[in-house]
């Protein structure tokens, strides 16, 4: 008997040692798809999701480290027809979640409501998704017939000393950038934040600004048009606004006139907008002497 029970909390105390992964169905189209399934037994969208935070709280509480994935039910259903596994059994969908978790978006569960939890992991997925969209493009890119360079990496590196000027011209303080890249099957856009406390270089090591990068990289290589636009903030001074403009794969300044219209302006019927409150619109400075130029032919 006392081996048993040793045996058992060993194996208790292991089991705490082991990291979980959750796929939740975000939505009730997708927990909807799933209920085809005869083993998915959930019946209702917002009990189910009540479930899982309840799960998660007991296992932070267990101080198991746990992370959160999006399940997909449509690419689940190709991910098993591709294994030749039953989708209707908890191995399969066990054995998706931690595969997708391994390659795909995660987030670490750190004790947030599952209503901040749910829209946090689908900005994550949009912005997995945006990035490996723009980086195919860029591998679609190919070599310049010209110089026989590798166009999407002369474009990465172009887009990086641009962001770089930018930054470094807009000083110290809050910085924003957005960039918004058409392309055939929808908008890339991607944002990058950035704070400089002290008038040192700048630098664009995280995640996020290799992400910026590989969507401005995209519109500069395949010469498309599009924007960026920076807001900078800083204290007992108003926001600072500037823009640039894609124009056959350079970054081209905005007036201070055409800074204000792209502001100004409702996208979506052309009337005009209000000025916003505490914010001045300034031309996009210029970034020579590189000024944005491909190094490819």
């Amino acid at each position: 008997m006392a081996h048993t029970t040793g045996t058992t909390a060993l194996r208790h105390a292991l089991r705490r040692e082991a990291p979980a992964t959750l796929g939740i169905l975000a939505d009730a189209q997708d927990f909807a798809a799933m209920r085809r399934y005869r083993t998915f037994t959930f019946d209702d969208h917002p009990a189910y999701l009540r479930e899982a935070e309840r799960l998660l709280k007991t296992l932070a509480a267990d101080g198991t480290h746990t992370t959160v994935t999006l399940f997909d039910p449509e690419e689940y259903a190709a991910y098993c027809a591709q294994t030749g596994l039953d989708p209707d059994t908890r191995a399969s969908r066990t054995r998706y979640t931690a595969e997708i978790a391994a390659s795909g978006v995660r987030v670490a569960y750190t004790g947030q409501p599952v209503d901040e939890l749910v829209p946090l992991l689908v900005k994550a997925a949009v912005r997995h998704a945006t990035r490996e969209y723009a980086a195919l493009l860029l591998d679609d890119a190919g070599q310049c017939a010209d110089c026989g360079r590798d166009i999407g990496r002369a474009a990465f590196e172009q887009a990086s000393r641009a962001v770089l000027r930018i930054l470094d011209g807009a000083g110290p303080g809050a910085h924003q950038l957005v960039c918004s890249v058409p392309a055939a099957d929808e908008q890339l856009l991607a944002v990058l934040r950035t704070d400089r406390t002290a008038p040192e270089p700048a630098r664009l090591d995280s995640a996020e600004g290799t992400e910026f990068l590989t969507v401005l990289a995209a519109g500069l290589a395949r010469a498309t048009p599009g924007g960026l636009v920076l807001r900078t903030s800083a204290p007992g001074t108003p926001d600072r606004l500037h823009g640039w403009r894609l124009d056959h794969g350079r970054l081209v300044p905005l007036t201070e006139a055409e800074v204000f219209n792209a502001y100004c302006t409702d996208a979506d019927t052309g009337e005009p907008l209000p000025p916003e409150p505490g914010v001045e619109y300034r031309a996009g400075f210029d970034l020579a002497p590189d000024d944005g130029r491909p190094d490819h032919h």
